[in-house]
């Protein structure tokens, strides 16, 4: 027997994926046991494939159940973001922006495209969430992000990227403990204590740091890693450590640390914008528009 499938069978399905149990599962829809069973074999019927294993005891997603689970999940996602832009068209809005972002970015570019974003959209509503580039790969990948400002090495599969800004790094050192004028040998700095931004913040980031140190043939003692640009300069200042950072980090940040510029190493960090290319957030395009616009206007 085949079955016309509507959207209250991914529901049902959804809710008992989550609990993995058909009474409390019942219990959250507000149906009864034995109607909850007939859907989920009606959905199974469809498929042609068990979604869940059954025994006295407990319930297990098969394999497909899995696979399901997560198409399933990615599609109520989907169908929310969909609600809530139709909401925001019906308040006169052209849409919500969902924005993640590392620290860096403050410093860099954001602030200027937030302005002409509400300049040119001034009632488009804008969350913003700092976050490492790990985390908002994962959230832009769900969609539950619309762009973040990221530093990676490569562009994810699924995944669009537009560079922003392309900077040279700082050695952060304590005020006036260290010369700030001349070319900075990092030579002499082995045998410091070094404060960087962790994995978490970004991997990709912080193998290009650690190249840095291996061009210089040591490797570092490092005794603090934190993802807040914030505590690295407030170590850095109480005499924990130094650190090297992206240039534009000192900008913005009133603390007592210098900056020895770091010019003529050969590496660079790359800020850079990341949209899923699924994304069909009606907001996304205006987005894009202004960030070239001021790409332009640095070139």
């Amino acid at each position: 027997m085949s079955y016309q499938i509507e959207l209250r069978h991914l529901h049902y399905f959804k809710v008992v994926a989550e609990e993995l149990h058909f009474r409390r599962a019942a219990e959250r829809l507000f149906i009864a046991q034995p109607g909850l069973s007939r859907q989920i074999k009606q959905l199974e019927d469809y498929y042609g494939t068990p979604l869940f294993i059954r025994d006295k005891r407990n319930v297990a997603l098969t394999e497909a159940g899995s696979y399901l689970q997560k198409e399933v999940d990615l599609l109520f996602n989907q169908l929310g973001t969909v609600k809530e832009h139709i909401e925001k068209i019906t308040e006169g809005k052209i849409t919500s922006l969902k924005l993640g972002f590392i620290g860096s970015a403050v410093q860099a570019i954001l602030p200027q495209l937030l302005v002409e974003l509400k300049k040119q959209q001034p009632l488009i509503d804008i969350t913003l969430n700092e976050l490492t580039n790990e985390v908002q790969l994962e959230m832009l990948s769900k969609k539950e992000l619309d762009f973040g400002f990221v530093r990676i090495k490569e562009t994810p599969v699924g995944m669009e990227s537009l560079p922003i800004l392309t900077e040279h790094f700082s050695l952060v050192v304590p005020k006036n403990r260290f010369p700030t004028k001349g070319k900075v040998n990092l030579q002499d700095f082995k045998q410091e204590s070094f404060i960087l931004f962790s994995k978490e913040y970004s991997n990709s980031y912080y193998e290009l740091v650690m190249s840095i140190f291996e061009d210089h043939d040591f490797v570092p003692h490092v005794t603090l890693k934190t993802v807040n640009a914030l505590s690295i300069f407030n170590l850095v200042s109480q005499g924990l450590g130094v650190a090297i950072v992206p240039s534009s980090l000192k900008k913005g940040y009133h603390t007592h640390v210098d900056f020895l510029e770091l010019q003529h190493l050969p590496q660079r960090t790359t800020l850079s914008l990341v949209w899923n290319k699924q994304n069909r957030n009606p907001g996304i395009p205006l987005m894009l528009e202004i960030v070239n616009q001021f790409k332009k206007i640095k070139i």
